[in-house]
């Protein structure tokens, strides 16, 4: 049974909080972040805060620490309750955008988020302002209740990330969608290969072909490491040839700070 802490409507989503004593099947005790549609964006175990519940955080998080020495700088777009920023590691120089304020006060008051300060603003306009060459790793878990916002997912924003990261640089997206026949996945997919070397994607095993879930999407101009038994369950996906996807050109993301 779901105790509803609180449900609020941010100009980009709508939100709730509620602790739980089941999530996925496993009884304890559980506060949530979900938007619409009942999508969870963030989970913590209140009996063990310092763990990691979901499986795309912890294969990210595996990722990033394959490709990536100790230390690094990281250009985090999407802050959620802060898993991936709680966990990167002291060593790590992290800079967090996450575009809407009501989810950062949210992370901070019900998920005790005390990691690096988080910058108010659309994450792309962000990056546009960092210097060349200075990230070892983007890593982008940006959601609204549509999905990726699609000035996140095109040629234009991928050139923008191959040009912040250094040339070791690795990029990191959570996207959500089906392993295969996906054409948007495959599109972000194919849309990547235009400016990176290797582009890997891993799903969860589903049961059917057309359930939706995580979907974790690596591009580097190296080839991508990984030990499987580390993955929390994800495999290697692949996916057909899809389209290119570009900016639009009535590109409304581009606000008046542009």
């Amino acid at each position: 049974m779901k105790k509803i802490l609180l449900r609020a409507q941010s100009p980009y989503a709508e939100i709730t909080v509620y602790d739980t004593h089941e999530l996925y099947g496993e009884e304890g005790r559980f506060r949530v972040l979900e938007f619409a549609s009942q999508a969870v964006q963030g989970a913590m175990d209140l009996n063990c805060p310092e763990r990691i519940i979901l499986e795309y955080p912890r294969a990210m998080l595996h990722l990033f620490k394959q490709q990536v020495m100790e230390g690094g700088q990281v250009f985090m777009i999407g802050q959620g309750i802060g898993t991936l920023s709680w966990h990167l590691g002291p060593n790590v120089d992290v800079k967090i955008a996450e575009i809407d304020e009501r989810v950062v006060k949210i992370g901070t008051a019900y998920f005790d988020y005390n990691g690096p300060e988080v910058m108010i603003g659309d994450g792309r306009l962000l990056l546009e302002r960092e210097a060349a060459g200075t990230y070892d790793a983007l890593m982008v878990d940006a959601f609204t209740e549509k999905g990726t916002p699609r000035h996140l997912i095109s040629k234009e924003f991928f050139q923008l990330a191959v040009d912040k990261l250094g040339p070791e640089g690795l990029l990191l997206m959570n996207a959500f969608g089906r392993g295969r026949g996906d054409r948007l996945i495959e599109a972000i997919v194919s849309t990547l290969k235009t400016v990176m070397n290797y582009v890997q994607v891993f799903s969860l095993p589903a049961e059917h072909s057309t359930d939706m879930s995580n979907l974790i999407i690596a591009a580097s101009h190296h080839p991508i490491c990984y030990d499987l038994r580390e993955m929390a369950g994800f495999v290697e996906a692949q996916t057909a040839e899809g389209y290119v996807i570009w900016d639009e050109v009535d590109a409304t993301w581009m606000s008046d700070n542009s």
